[in-house]
């Protein structure tokens, strides 16, 4: 079994216990469950902004400890305050050290978007990620069958949730809703945790048409993510380049400022 197999069978074994714990019903009472969400896909279309989803993560399966003591009020506040499009949020605990609490932190403190980061695998993790105040979520193509992916992206569309679909594979793709809206390249081998930034251009021609594209782990320059989205990219969702950094938020906005002069938005 490997590492995206333990994920998937612990995260199987947490909604379980979390039913039984957090009842839909109770989740439905939550102050967040019908606020209106902020559109994803509305803000990586703005022109006056360049498509960066700030991700807040504490660790990684791969890292290791990255930013332990980071609190999510400060460095999501900072993220939204530096440019970022959209923020994104790890709410596994025992893999990424990320819990709801953090996404309901950063929900009190930001008006962009923000998606909801997890291995998302049963219906009740969508209903969750409504009562603790997400506006999108993440749906991996790689740990879901097609008929997974057409349920869970029907139960978030009914809640007013949009959904970032995330490959790895060219047969990934294949498995997607018809009326996918925006999809994802993972440059990160989920098997071995290897980042190989060539995946994103090997695999973009294989999207559906039309499709909001994004392009995930790895991006560790203003110059690489300019040749993204100059190839196509409305977006690119990073984690660990500002979070291993002492102040994620400034490390955000130095690289935000910069891309922009890459790609002459200013």
């Amino acid at each position: 079994m490997n590492i995206l197999d333990d994920i998937v069978a612990n995260k199987r074994r947490e909604v379980k216990e979390n039913r039984e714990l957090y009842p839909v019903k109770l989740l439905e009472k939550s102050i967040y469950f019908n606020a209106r969400p902020v559109s994803l896909a509305k803000y990586l279309k703005r022109k006056e902004l360049c498509g960066v989803i700030a991700e807040f993560k504490r660790k990684s399966p791969s890292r290791g400890i990255i930013n332990e003591y980071a609190r999510p009020a400060d460095v999501c506040l900072e993220y939204m305050q530096a440019g970022a499009s959209a923020l994104s949020v790890l709410t596994d605990g025992k893999y990424f050290g990320g819990s709801n609490h953090d996404l309901v932190t950063a929900r009190k403190f930001n008006y962009c978007p923000i998606l909801r980061k997890d291995f998302i695998v049963d219906e009740y993790q969508v209903i969750e990620a409504r009562s603790i105040g997400a506006d999108a979520i993440l749906l991996m193509a790689e740990v879901l069958s097609q008929e997974e992916l057409k349920n869970l992206y029907g139960v978030a569309r009914g809640l007013g949730l949009e959904v970032l679909f995330e490959v790895h594979s060219p047969e990934s793709p294949d498995k997607l809703p018809a009326d996918a809206q925006i999809v994802g390249i993972n440059n990160r081998n989920l098997k071995n945790f290897k980042v190989d930034i060539d995946k994103s251009m090997e695999l973009v021609s294989g999207l559906p048409p039309g499709v909001l594209k994004i392009a995930e782990s790895g991006i560790d320059s203003p110059e690489t993510a300019a040749m993204l989205l100059r190839s196509g990219f409305s977006g690119l969702l990073m984690g660990e380049r500002f979070m291993r950094e002492a102040s994620p938020g400034k490390a955000c906005k130095l690289f935000i400022r910069r891309l922009r002069e890459q790609i002459n938005l200013t």
